[in-house]
C-alpha cells in the first residue's frame, strides 16, 4: 500500500515564487521599452494576462510534473 501524501502549500508557493520571478523580470524587460510613455496601469494591463496565461498553462503544470515529491510530501504516521 502506498504511503499517503499531502499537498504542501508553502513548498508549492516557494516553487511558484522561484518560477515567477524570472518570468516577470523577463516580461518587464520586454514590455517596458515597447511601452515607454505609458502609465503603470497600462503596462500592467499588458503584462498581467501574459503572466497569468504563462502560469496556468506553463509554469504550474511544469512544477507539478518536475517536483511531485516535493509538493506532495509523504505523511509521517
Amino acid at each position: 500500500m502506498p504511503s499517503p501524501t499531502r499537498f504542501s502549500r508553502p513548498r508549492f508557493a516557494l516553487l511558484v515564487l522561484l518560477g515567477v520571478y524570472p518570468l516577470i523580470t523577463a516580461l518587464l524587460y520586454i514590455v517596458f521599452p515597447l511601452t515607454s510613455g505609458w502609465t503603470i496601469w497600462q503596462r500592467t494591463l499588458v503584462i498581467v494576462p501574459i503572466m497569468v496565461t504563462s502560469m496556468i498553462w506553463g509554469l504550474i503544470p511544469v512544477l507539478h510534473k518536475l517536483f511531485p515529491g516535493f509538493i506532495n510530501p509523504k505523511v509521517r504516521l
